[in-house]
């Protein structure tokens, strides 16, 4: 609506102007026009033609000051405008000497000019050292906001986060918050809440279970974090799905989504979404084998292949043993050969270490 009225506007006060730009004309030449109302016409309508073009190109460098203002941390635009302050008052203290000098009449542009140049370049240069010395201008104006305000913006207050169903069920929410690695407030929207406790009623065992222990997962950690986990009555009635409805939600508040769901990831990426993937977390953290890495692993179970045995990590990781399909049951020292890692987590390969086999 905005870019509307500004590029209207410039399109009407175009036009105007161009309507009566026929009387600057020279005494005369209107009396040789033979239809001046058309002539009116035509160059208004060239005079809004031009207008529609600068007040497009006003509205796109507005547009995109607009956007760099909004990314500007606050703390900057602060030290700036008292940079700005400062500047034009120096211009003015400096410049009031001037008005006070003879000038002769004829060189009367004198006096305004260099006090509009002057202004402009102290005013840019105030912007400029309290861009470099904005700690120290806050530090001179209060001391007590240095501790408080960060002027050059690289540290910024944690986003909060909104937590989705499945990020519940799994329960190592509840793991994260008791380490301290998950600052920041934590939502859950009343729809989040309402699935859950769609899954706690399932017909299905199974489902009911897990439903049933997100439930108690979520008023435990209520219980515990009062302060950072809070329930949110919004609700979306024009969307049809949790998942949607999620995007939605983070992006009105700017917040963080933290999620289990591979496919809600994804999506919430491409619109530019935070995400916050445990999954992503835990494979990150998993102690990293390289090839020649010694492992004492039991192997449980044959592979796929007639040699190979299967085992697993502490942490879930399945190792794959060639020539390990005679252990199984029984506990031996591998050697790391390659890992490969797939969006479904990692797998290693080994072989026996020789002087197991000897």
């Amino acid at each position: 609506m905005l870019d509307a009225i500004i590029i209207f506007s410039f399109i009407l006060a175009a036009s105007g102007i161009g309507f009566y730009s026929i009387e600057l004309l020279p005494n005369g030449t209107l009396d040789r026009v033979t239809n001046l109302e058309a002539l009116r016409l035509v160059v208004a309508v060239f005079a809004a033609i031009i207008g529609g073009a600068i007040g497009l190109s006003f509205q796109t460098t507005y547009r995109r000051l607009e956007a760099q203002v909004r990314e500007m941390p606050l703390e900057m635009i602060l030290t700036r405008a008292i940079g700005l302050v400062i500047g034009l008052l120096l211009a003015n203290l400096m410049l009031a000497p001037l008005f006070l000098l003879p000038i002769p009449t004829d060189f009367g542009f004198i006096k305004p000019l260099v006090a509009v140049v002057g202004s402009i370049i102290l005013a840019v240069t105030g912007m400029n050292l309290a861009d470099t010395h904005g700690r120290g201008l806050l530090r001179f104006i209060n001391p007590n906001t240095v501790e408080t305000m960060v002027v050059e913006g690289t540290l910024k207050p944690a986003n909060t986060k909104v937590l989705d169903t499945s990020c519940i069920i799994d329960g190592r929410i509840e793991a994260l918050l008791e380490t301290g690695f998950l600052e920041g407030q934590i939502i859950v929207p009343q729809f989040v809440l309402q699935e859950l406790q769609q899954v706690a009623d399932a017909s299905k065992d199974q489902k009911r279970v897990r439903g049933r222990r997100g439930l108690e997962i979520l008023n435990r950690i209520r219980e515990t974090y009062p302060d950072r986990i809070l329930i949110n009555a919004v609700d979306y009635d024009d969307i049809p799905t949790v998942d949607a409805k999620l995007v939605r939600f983070a992006q009105e508040i700017s917040g963080t989504l933290l999620t289990n769901d591979y496919n809600l990831s994804k999506v919430a990426s491409v619109q530019k979404v935070p995400v916050l993937n445990v999954n992503d977390l835990v494979n990150a953290v998993r102690p990293s084998y390289l090839p020649g890495d010694n492992l004492d692993l039991k192997i449980l179970k044959e592979g796929k292949e007639p040699s190979q045995g299967i085992g697993y990590l502490d942490d879930g990781t399945m190792v794959v043993v060639e020539e390990g399909s005679s252990y199984v049951g029984g506990e031996l020292r591998v050697v790391v050969t390659s890992a490969l890692q797939t969006t479904a987590g990692r797998m290693i390969f080994a072989k026996p270490q020789a002087s197991a086999l000897a």
